[in-house]
């Protein structure tokens, strides 16, 4: 797999137009970390990564950092960001590389709506396969030890939980607000254990969660959901910003908090 490296040093410039996020992107260009975007050979297409290297003096355990249904978004890279400032080698892999205008990636859709289309015309084994190359490509690197998980919100949290039944080894999966697979040979395939954050006033994957744990007990499998007081979905956004409102900022904290802990142990 041939990989380019391009250094960002101007981190203005790779605003997403798709989604502006002032207070992400202004995180992104305050951070002392090492960020860079990877460029990785994916069957006659280019996936484009985010990768940001933790302030650490020994080797990083890695997270695969998917993002939601408005692609990589500055909100995404900025998570990026603060996963490894808590001592973790990120890589946040664009899952719209190619499917842009031209050619292009999430920043070259001309909207929110227009990348969402994009997310949802995906084909599933595509996804899988780019989410091998990015955890394969990330615990490679010499900073990085053999650990890996994976985090993803909304329809990156969905693709948590399904790459969790195709990917051996993980250490954990962590899944934000996303649904899990609906084949008992899926849940089956699970070798790592699934964390679960969901905001309490998210009904619409909430009432699916009895199910899902029922599969995954039956399948001998290890489900921790937690759910989040007063919290809508995307509360990890939405707790980030600003403005953000009481509830969707002590989830945030909360299951950040938890997430770090997470991976402290190893899953």
């Amino acid at each position: 797999m041939r990989v380019a490296v391009v250094v960002c040093m101007a981190l203005g410039a790779l605003a997403t137009t798709a989604v502006a996020q002032d207070f992400a992107l202004a995180r992104l260009e305050d951070s002392p970390r090492h960020h860079e975007w990877v460029a990785l050979e994916r069957e006659g297409r280019t996936l484009h990564a985010f990768v940001v290297y933790p302030e650490v003096g020994g080797k990083a355990d890695a997270v695969v950092v998917i993002h939601e249904n408005r692609g990589l978004t500055d909100w995404v890279r900025s998570f990026a960001d603060q996963v490894a400032e808590a001592g973790y080698l990120a890589i946040a892999p664009d899952m719209l590389s190619g499917d842009g205008p031209d050619g292009g990636k999430t920043s070259d859709f001309p909207s929110s709506d227009a990348a969402r289309e994009g997310i949802y015309g995906l084909d599933p084994e595509r996804v899988t396969g780019d989410l091998n190359a990015a955890a394969d490509y990330v615990t490679g690197l010499p900073a990085a030890s053999r650990k890996v998980s994976v985090a993803g919100f909304c329809w990156g949290g969905s693709q948590t939980f399904r790459f969790a039944t195709n990917r051996e080894g993980l250490t954990a999966a962590c899944v934000f607000y996303g649904s899990a697979p609906k084949s008992a040979d899926d849940i089956a395939r699970i070798s790592s254990p699934v964390y679960g954050f969901y905001g309490q006033n998210d009904n619409r994957i909430n009432s699916t969660l009895d199910d899902t744990a029922s599969m995954m007990t039956a399948a001998g499998k290890t489900f921790d959901p937690v759910i989040y007081d007063g919290a809508g979905h995307a509360f990890m956004r939405r707790g980030d910003a600003p403005d953000a409102d009481d509830a969707s900022r002590a989830a945030r904290d909360g299951a950040f908090k938890r997430l770090i802990g997470i991976l402290g142990d190893g899953g």
